[in-house]
């Protein structure tokens, strides 16, 4: 018998070896938008989790604001006496907690994303990327739905919209980049430092209390405005207080500041995220 004739380059089999990247990963951002598909039924599944099994679905999304917002208005508009800026209570703070629990929510959700995947990361590659990703991107539901019983609300109150209400998507994507740029730090550490998922309550308390949720930003000592600007939650809640009720506008130096403070966060948190990730599978 004579011998078999080679196969044609084109059909030989090529041995691909993976490694590990060294050093810094890169970002690759471009995976995300291949597997955007993935990322849509994440987002889906997240949304679906969330209210499955529950009697009032995505009433909760209006119930949680709504109650935290009457609590507010007794004890810092009846007793306390806060000040408003010239609007009523309700609607001073509602305004507020469309930001606030957009981002607590979403950030709450994105840092146990990780350690909540550990069934589908142990098992299939993706951009790990996707998971708090996602989950941060789930929450805007929660805040559609609010936000349409917030314009009912001003119509209540005979308050009209003003022009300023076209930059609002500029301010729910300030928000996102937010909850984004922790989401990733406090993701990649919960899933080694599982203290995270403890600590993200007395956290979140602490920031809100930390940032104009509750009080106008006019009763913030002018000495102490730029350092209590480091805080990126304070840009966006003053752009949400503006952009829906026209009051007191952000100023654009301290603004400025809220966004290269939302961006260093953001682009950190994607390094390490990126740099840790190949542990992920090992440790969770």
């Amino acid at each position: 018998m004579g011998t078999p004739p080679s196969r044609p380059a084109a059909e030989r089999e090529v041995a691909v070896i993976i490694e590990p990247s060294r050093g810094w990963a890169p970002i690759r951002l471009w995976d995300l938008w291949e597997y955007r598909e993935l990322l849509y039924f994440l987002v889906w599944r997240d949304v679906k989790v969330r209210y499955r099994q529950a009697a009032m679905g995505v009433a909760w999304a209006v119930i949680a604001p709504f109650t935290t917002m009457v609590v507010l208005t007794i004890i810092f508009s009846y007793f306390g006496r806060f000040p408003s800026g010239g609007v009523p209570y309700p609607i001073f703070s509602f305004a507020a907690l469309l930001a606030w629990n957009f981002f607590a929510n979403g950030l709450g959700r994105a840092a146990i994303s990780v350690a909540s995947s550990a069934s589908l990361i142990s098992k299939i590659y993706f951009p790990r990327l996707l998971v708090p990703l996602a989950a941060a991107v789930a929450m805007t539901m929660d805040l559609v739905v609010a936000f349409i019983v917030f314009i009912a609300m001003m119509f209540w109150f005979g308050i009209m919209p003003t022009l300023a209400m076209l930059t609002l998507p500029l301010f729910v994507l300030l928000d996102l980049l937010v909850v984004l740029g922790f989401g990733f730090w406090l993701s990649a550490l919960n899933v080694k430092y599982r203290d995270v998922n403890h600590a993200m309550p007395l956290l979140l308390q602490l920031w809100m209390f930390a940032s104009p949720v509750v009080y106008p930003l006019s009763v913030i000592p002018t000495k102490w405005q730029m350092l209590y600007n480091l805080n990126p939650m304070v840009g966006v809640v003053q752009g949400f207080r503006w952009a829906l009720l026209g009051k007191e506008s952000p100023q654009l130096a301290f603004l400025t500041l809220n966004v290269a403070v939302a961006l260093l966060v953001l682009s950190t948190g994607l390094f390490y995220f990126k740099r840790t990730e190949q542990t992920f599978a090992d440790v969770i």
